[in-house]
């Protein structure tokens, strides 16, 4: 298959899991109900690489400083993150994510979890491996050409 064939077959298939994604947002979930897909993927960050600032945010993310403001402000009024000083010194304040914060994040993402252990409950044990270690491929391959990277545990971690 050409290579333009492909990215249109890739890119319909994303869309498609981003909108599985979107419409299985757990029920019932404690403490204001779900998580938006921002909150989750702020706090998902935050998580993962420790306290930050608007500007590495923007770093991260690529996008306007004026989209964090807006989104950090919202977890910050629902108690997830909190402002603390730069634990490295710095003058800008960072965010971290609060007990409240872990606690959501953590709850929501076993929903996610438990979903997409059913769906994948008949697979082969190879074939999981398979998917997992493409998905990871295509990802990393995101992050080179976009020079956006997203921390990830050690091995044997998480």
């Amino acid at each position: 298959m050409p290579q333009n064939e492909a990215g249109e077959h890739i890119e319909r298939e994303l869309l498609i899991l981003t909108r599985n994604r979107e419409t299985s947002t757990p029920r019932g979930v404690r403490g204001g109900g779900p998580l938006d897909r921002s909150a989750y993927v702020l706090l998902s960050r935050l998580e993962a690489q420790g306290p930050m600032s608007i500007p590495d945010f923007v770093d991260a993310f690529g996008f306007a400083p004026s989209t964090f403001t807006r989104q950090t402000s919202a977890l910050l009024r629902d108690g997830l993150v909190e402002r603390t000083l730069d634990p490295e010194g710095g003058v800008a304040r960072k965010f971290r994510i609060t007990a409240e914060g872990l606690a959501r994040l953590a709850e929501q993402r076993e929903v996610f979890v438990d979903g997409i252990s059913g769906v994948i409950a008949d697979w082969p044990a190879e074939r999981r491996e398979r998917f997992i270690a493409d998905l990871r491929q295509f990802n990393t391959d995101v992050e080179r050409v976009s020079g956006r990277s997203w921390p990830r545990p050690m091995a044997g971690d998480r």
